[in-house]
């Protein structure tokens, strides 16, 4: 990142819709790999929940759900990922939850149009701290649970840099494929790869998934999902949402919105 746009980000706050990560940019040269999701496993998952985030610690799974008076997390496992177990909270009716992701032994939540995070406690998913933010809240991820920076979406191409500790927004990278912006940037997974930071992002109501090189906002692959049945009732909003990658190994949780299926999957070439 330059030290110009620190400098920029850190006058702004929150409010710093103009910074951007400028360093080094999105490659208009590059055409992303083809892949596409190679089924290892089907692990029955919860059809109530409105899925809008997955996150894997250890043996624990949390997942963070949405919906009008249905929002809330909770921890489930591998063994029984379609059980709520505990701990679990819900959010007041007004909040519509979204994505979550834990840092140490703190786990954040994101609301819709709330402009509301959520801090929490991770053994017993008691709030510790709030903080606003301007925009939608969509997905959010980090790269280690002890890491000094978390990736939010907005719904937007723009992908954000928040501090972990007080939420404060640092910068923003612009994701491009080709040349082209990729809005709707959904659900989110950090990963490190070759040492560089690459962020796993659904795209809003499609089955494609994005491999964004972070540090440069291009789009490395597309990942096209079309093949995971989704098994839900009929509705437009019972999409593909929920990305974790399973530590130690080439595979990744994908989920769904009121999907009765998890799939354990590997991204191998669509060719």
């Amino acid at each position: 990142m330059s030290r110009a746009v620190v400098a920029c980000c850190a006058v702004v706050g929150l409010v710093a819709s103009g910074c951007t990560q400028t360093a080094e940019g999105p490659d208009p040269n590059l055409v992303p790999e083809r892949l596409t999701t190679t089924v290892v496993k089907t692990h029955p998952f919860d059809p109530t929940s409105f899925t809008q985030g997955l996150e894997l610690d250890g043996d624990r799974l949390w997942v963070s759900t949405g919906w009008h008076g249905q929002s809330g997390v909770y921890a489930t496992s591998l063994e029984d990922p379609a059980h709520h177990g505990q701990p679990q909270a819900r959010l007041e009716d007004k909040y519509f939850g979204e994505g979550i992701t834990q840092v140490g032994d703190t786990l954040w939540q994101l609301t819709w149009r709330q402009g509301t995070a959520f801090k929490r406690d991770a053994a017993t998913l008691d709030v510790v701290q709030t903080a606003s933010y301007s925009g939608e809240g969509w997905g959010l991820c980090s790269f280690d649970k002890d890491d000094s920076v978390m990736v939010m979406s907005d719904g937007t191409n723009q992908l954000r840099l928040i501090d972990p500790e007080s939420f404060v927004e640092d910068s923003r990278v612009m994701v491009q494929s080709q040349g082209q912006e990729i809005d709707k940037l959904n659900e989110l997974d950090c990963t490190v790869e070759k040492g560089r930071r690459v962020v796993y992002a659904n795209r809003y109501l499609t089955t494609d998934i994005y491999r964004i090189d972070l540090d440069t906002g291009t789009v490395t692959a597309v990942i096209d999902a079309s093949n995971l049945k989704s098994n839900a009732a009929p509705d437009r909003n019972n999409v593909l949402n929920g990305i974790a990658h399973i530590p130690g190994s080439d595979r990744f949780l994908l989920a769904g919105k009121r999907w009765p299926q998890m799939y354990e999957v590997r991204f191998t070439s669509a060719g």
